[in-house]
């Protein structure tokens, strides 16, 4: 095999390992909620209902059926993008989610926005500056809101802005943001607590990644040579930092996929998470079981993405 052709053949590889992986999720996903308490036909008819109305709306919608035939209907629906109907809406899964996902989406891309190059700027400069006092303040910074879960850093943002300083609305119902001061009213709350939760874990991957490209011989060299701290970093450092930086990135924004549940639920933001707690209150199976495999295809798609950035990236693959 030629040295230049392996960089593809791993990609292929990733690719091939993220879509078992998905198959495997799946099957896990589907039993999971399958294994959720009570039934799903007396839930929506009541306690009065009679075993005889139970069991006809149970072969209506196909629950007597094995479970192993209507996992594979199931994922057969899925390939051909179809996720089936709401039982408690009697509405197409697809139809609700739309809208949601859109919001989720929007959110997603506006704590990217933020957090991404505060996270990088600040990743790289204390890996720059090791050991200075940026350095010190910037790490204890990190371990800190490390430290701090996700729905405290969302009712210190609650009282501090909302409830004594009044600035911002406590609630983010994602509406109305035809104009920047709306969209900011709308968004600030949510991304102020997930940039928070997704620039620390950023920071701390980014500068680690930079340090070790920084100690291996041939930057040390450069520096030998003359090169400024500046430059020793930036041009031949970081190049090289770009795989595992990328990583510390796709692992940072993943939170993004399912950490967000607790954000939207704090906010009644909504998004897709938000919409999959209610569904799990009534236990509406086919909408869990496609927002649980929309935040498993947004992770997988996230980490593979990394991983071929990673290996597109590596100059020993790219003679």
């Amino acid at each position: 095999m030629r040295l230049s052709n392996l960089p593809w053949v791993l990609v292929l590889q990733r690719l091939g390992i993220a879509v078992l992986t998905l198959i495997i999720v799946s099957f896990a996903v589907f039993f999971a909620t399958e294994l959720l308490p009570g039934d799903v036909a007396e839930i929506l008819l009541g306690q009065a209902a009679t075993p005889e109305a139970v069991a006809g709306l149970r072969s209506a919608m196909g629950l007597d059926e094995p479970a192993v035939s209507r996992f594979l209907d199931w994922l057969i629906g899925l390939a051909r993008g179809d996720m089936g109907i709401s039982y408690v809406n009697n509405i197409e899964v697809a139809e609700l989610v739309g809208g949601r996902l859109v919001n989720s989406l929007r959110l997603a891309a506006v704590t990217t926005a933020v957090s991404v190059p505060i996270a990088l700027c600040l990743g790289i400069g204390a890996a720059m500056w090791r050991g200075s006092l940026f350095d010190r303040v910037v790490s204890v910074m990190t371990i800190s809101v490390i430290s701090v879960p996700e729905f405290m850093v969302a009712t210190l943002a609650v009282l501090i802005f909302s409830v004594w300083l009044g600035w911002l609305p406590a609630l983010s119902f994602g509406a109305n943001v035809d104009s920047l001061s709306a969209m900011l009213k709308a968004y600030a709350m949510p991304v102020i607590t997930l940039s928070f939760v997704v620039s620390a874990q950023m920071i701390r991957m980014t500068r680690a990644a930079v340090i070790d490209t920084i100690n291996t011989p041939y930057v040390e060299m450069a520096l030998l040579k003359g090169a400024s701290r500046s430059r020793m970093v930036l041009r031949h450092a970081l190049p090289n930092a770009l795989g595992p930086i990328a990583n510390a990135v796709a692992l940072s924004l993943s939170y993004l996929v399912g950490g967000v549940i607790i954000v939207e639920t704090i906010f009644n933001y909504p998004g897709v998470a938000k919409l999959m707690v209610d569904a799990v209150s009534t236990r509406d199976l086919p909408l869990i079981q496609s927002c649980a495999m929309i935040f498993c295809v947004s992770y997988l798609s996230l980490i593979t993405l990394a991983d071929m950035i990673a290996i597109l990236s590596n100059p020993r693959l790219r003679q």
